[in-house]
């Protein structure tokens, strides 16, 4: 096994979720888009077959929680992370399940953790999974606009996560939804702030 391998980091990377993964049949085959997209940019940047394994285990996991009831996951995740919203509880509860099973891989944990608010430590495989969950091509909203920005993935990479980053953003603050400091952190690391 690679550094920071674990069964159920491999099982993911081969498609197979963890017997504790509450998901739908939409939520599968969301999970099924993002992998592919996933295992193509990384095929796309030429790494290696252990490396794209990661992104697909990555990818298989972040949303392995996302249809459990928040109630279930709040008592999981770590005491900072309990406050945050429900829609947003199921990366840090996935991250903690993992730590807990040996998933020792901080990369993979931290951006299955963060791929829903972003976190200004996520590093490629974090940013790549940010982008994914956002960009697959089943999303029912902007298609073509979609479709326009995975289509500069992942050669773009730093100009379409500051457009996505910047979208994602712009819509919490037109509903008057609250700005987690993480988020707020990671825009400035992506618009370079000093």
């Amino acid at each position: 096994m690679t550094a920071g391998a674990s069964p159920a980091r491999d099982a993911a990377a081969d498609g197979r979720l963890p017997e504790w993964a509450q998901v739908s049949e939409a939520r599968l085959a969301h999970i099924g888009r993002v992998a592919a997209l996933m295992d193509g940019w990384a095929r796309s940047l030429g790494l290696d077959e252990a490396e794209r394994r990661r992104w697909r285990a990555a990818a298989w996991l972040h949303d392995a929680l996302r249809d459990a009831p928040p109630a279930e996951l709040r008592p999981g995740v770590p005491e900072a992370l309990r406050s945050l919203p429900g829609k947003v509880l199921h990366g840090p509860a996935v991250a903690a399940r993992l730590r807990a099973e040996g998933v020792a891989d901080e990369e993979l944990l931290s951006a299955v953790a963060w791929h829903t608010l972003g976190h200004p430590a996520l590093g490629p495989l974090g940013r790549a999974l940010y982008l994914a969950d956002f960009l697959e091509p089943g999303r029912g909203f902007q298609p073509l606009r979609l479709a326009t920005l995975r289509a500069r993935m992942p050669a773009a990479t730093d100009e379409v996560l500051r457009i996505v980053l910047a979208a994602r953003l712009r819509h919490l603050l037109d509903t008057g939804h609250p700005l987690r400091r993480e988020s707020v952190d990671f825009w400035n690391v992506i618009a370079g702030a000093p």
